[in-house]
C-alpha cells in the first residue's frame, strides 16, 4: 500500500490536533510549523477533514482548528479513505475478468489491510508518537 502526500500530511495534521488538544482552536500555522506541512496544502487538507466531520474550524482572532470527535473514535482507515479515496489494490477486483484465478488473494489482502487500519485509532497513533519521543529523548547522567 502506498500512501500519498494527502494521506501522510493529513494524518500528521490530525495527530498534531489530537496531541495539542486543549479544547481551544489550534492555529493552522502552528500545525504547519510543527509538522512541516506547507500552509497552502494544509488549508486544503483541513477543509477536507472539516467537511468529513473530523475537525471543526473557528474563524477570526483566536481561531483555528480542533477535533470534532474523540481521538479514540477516529480510525486510521477512515482518515486514509477520506484523504486518499479507495485503498483497493486494483481499480476493480472483478472475478469475471480474472483469467488467472488470482483475484481472491488481492481481495483477501485488501480485507485484512482494512481490518488492520480499522484497529488503529488516532489516539493510538498519538500514544505511539509520545512513546517514541520519550525513548529517543536525550538523557544526561551525572
Amino acid at each position: 500500500m502506498l500512501i500519498g502526500t494527502k494521506g501522510d500530511y493529513g494524518v500528521r495534521a490530525m495527530i498534531d490536533l489530537a496531541r495539542h488538544h486543549t479544547g481551544q482552536p489550534i492555529p493552522r500555522n502552528e500545525i504547519a510549523s510543527r509538522r512541516h506541512i506547507p500552509e497552502a496544502y494544509l488549508d486544503q487538507l483541513l477543509g477536507l477533514l472539516r467537511r468529513a466531520g473530523f475537525i471543526k474550524s473557528v474563524r477570526g482572532p483566536g481561531g483555528g482548528h480542533l477535533l470534532a470527535r474523540n481521538d479514540d473514535e477516529i480510525t486510521l482507515l477512515s482518515l486514509l479513505e477520506t484523504l486518499e479515496g479507495s485503498l483497493e489494490p486494483m481499480s476493480s477486483l472483478d472475478k469475471e475478468l480474472d483469467v488467472t484465478g488470482q483475484a481472491w488473494i488481492w481481495t483477501e489482502i485488501y480485507h485484512r489491510m482494512r481490518e488492520s487500519l480499522e484497529d488503529v485509532t488516532l489516539g493510538r497513533l498519538v500514544e505511539v508518537e509520545k512513546s517514541s519521543e520519550a525513548a529517543s529523548a536525550p538523557r544526561y547522567l551525572i
